[in-house]
């Protein structure tokens, strides 16, 4: 038996993720025959099968579930070395792989920004966009540093640092009959046609479970792969939706309107920030949220700061 080589374990943990050849090779800007005989020589070295063919694409064997763990584990070291050789011991210095989800991305992403590039000017974060279920393999595998996302990330492994707690709102035509509606219970969604996102976004799991906890149905009718094409179709009166208190500021243009929920709890979601448990930069990351607690107010953003348990962040007023 031969050791895996990190090219071997790259393909096999880009292959499980996206149960692909074709996908993963595209993850990893090689060719599919590239992917497909690096995890052939992987499979060879260990002397078992790590996946199962079939004419729609592969599924991990049994051996291949135990092992990604590992591989993924075996790769995330092998970036934070890499690294933190390349820091040179410097804090917030050099890249900082940023995954973020896109129902938070265009709404906090310029307040990221500016506010780490005036507070850490040697900083370079490199952004990835992505669904919650890619960055979160991401972040896994070593391919990205640091997430913002919604919370909880429901991973052992991972750190969750709190930045926001923000209620969702119900886009509606400017015509509607709800529009300009305070204090409405969730149980007014019934018999409303709700806009979906497209399956992959929590900002769909959420909107799904706000509405079958209010007793309404969903998932017929278009869905669609950004708010702002959710927010043109409602504002072409195709239907209604929930929209993240973040997003009005920049969504609520033209013939559209809001409705706001009463009652306790009020729908809404928790952002924060993720990272790995055996990050060796777990401080500087504490550090980043704080200074974004902070930028976040003075930005004026419609939510609620939240501070990691039993942190005193020291920054915040």
């Amino acid at each position: 038996m031969t050791d895996p080589t990190v090219v071997q374990l790259r393909a096999f943990a880009a292959v499980a993720h996206q149960r692909h050849f074709g996908a993963a090779a595209d993850d990893l800007a090689v060719t599919q025959p590239a992917v497909s005989a690096a995890v052939a020589a992987l499979e060879a070295s260990l002397g078992a099968r790590l996946f199962e063919r079939t004419p729609r694409g592969v599924m991990l064997t049994a051996l291949g579930e135990q092992l990604l763990p590992m591989a993924h584990h075996t790769l995330a070291a092998l970036n934070d070395l890499v690294s933190d050789a390349g820091r040179s011991g410097q804090t917030h210095h050099g890249p900082l792989r940023l995954g973020v989800i896109p129902t938070v991305a265009p709404y906090l992403l310029p307040t990221i920004l500016e506010a780490f590039g005036a507070r850490f000017p040697d900083l370079v974060p490199e952004i990835t966009e992505a669904t919650t279920r890619t960055i979160l393999a991401a972040l896994e595998d070593g391919s990205l540093d640091l997430l913002v996302m919604a919370l909880p990330s429901d991973r052992a492994e991972t750190v969750e640092l709190p930045l926001y707690w923000e209620e969702f709102v119900l886009l509606v035509h400017e015509e509607h009959r709800l529009a300009g509606a305070r204090d409405l219970p969730t149980t007014t969604l019934q018999g409303l046609d709700v806009l979906l996102l497209e399956e992959g976004h929590c900002m769909r799991d959420q909107t799904i479970d706000v509405c079958r906890q209010a007793g309404a149905t969903v998932g017929k009718g278009a869905k669609m792969g950004s708010l702002t094409t959710v927010s043109q179709l409602v504002a072409a009166k195709l239907g209604v939706t929930l929209l993240p208190a973040s997003a009005v500021p920049v969504e609520v243009r033209g013939p559209l309107s809001t409705a706001r929920f009463g009652g306790s709890p009020l729908p809404g979601r928790r952002v924060g920030m993720v990272h790995r448990r055996s990050s060796t930069r777990a401080d500087e990351y504490g550090e980043l949220a704080d200074v974004l607690r902070v930028a976040i107010t003075a930005a004026g953003l419609p939510v609620v700061l939240e501070q990691a348990e039993g942190h005193d962040p020291g920054l915040v007023a």
